[in-house]
């Protein structure tokens, strides 16, 4: 029973004993315990902090790479677009030089046949000329007393020439 009841002298032995206790623990052990709860907290504080900044500064790269990507994109279009331009303007300069070339080339050949036809007719002309001497010297030399004769000689040798 006497657990039940405790005596006057064990209550106050026993609140000193705390009160020395508490008085030790408030002296030595309190002030780190709170140091390092204080200094925990900080670390918590601080790293959450720096999370945030982390996530900001992803979401910042990550837009920035979104603008360097689109940049990029624009920028090939820009360059195939030029490129197209330059291909076609190429073609079309080959053409127009083909056309030029092409239209030289006929001129030329024009100008070639002109020449031979000139030189054909200049040819056939003067064998017309050489035939027609040949026919007055033959009808000279026959005798040009019988106009029957001089026409039978001249259809005789039309006949016999050929011409090409």
């Amino acid at each position: 029973m006497d657990l039940i009841k405790p005596g006057f002298g064990l209550v106050f032995w026993t609140v000193i004993t705390f009160l020395i206790l508490l008085f030790l623990l408030r002296k030595f052990a309190w002030r780190p315990i709170l140091g390092a709860v204080s200094e925990r907290e900080e670390g918590i504080k601080n790293a959450l902090a720096s999370a945030e900044n982390a996530r900001k500064e992803m979401e910042n790269l990550q837009a920035d790479n979104e603008r360097i990507l689109q940049e990029a994109r624009v920028e090939r279009e820009a360059m195939l677009k030029d490129a197209r331009e330059i291909r076609e303007q190429t073609i079309a300069r080959a053409e127009t030089e083909a056309q030029e070339k092409a239209s030289k080339i006929i001129e030329k050949a024009q100008a070639a046949i002109e020449s031979e036809k000139k030189a054909a007719m200049a040819e056939l002309k003067s064998h017309v000329a050489g035939l027609s001497i040949e026919i007055a010297e033959k009808v000279v030399r026959e005798e040009l007393s019988n106009k029957d004769k001089q026409l039978k000689l001249v259809e005789g040798m039309l006949g016999e020439a050929k011409l090409n």
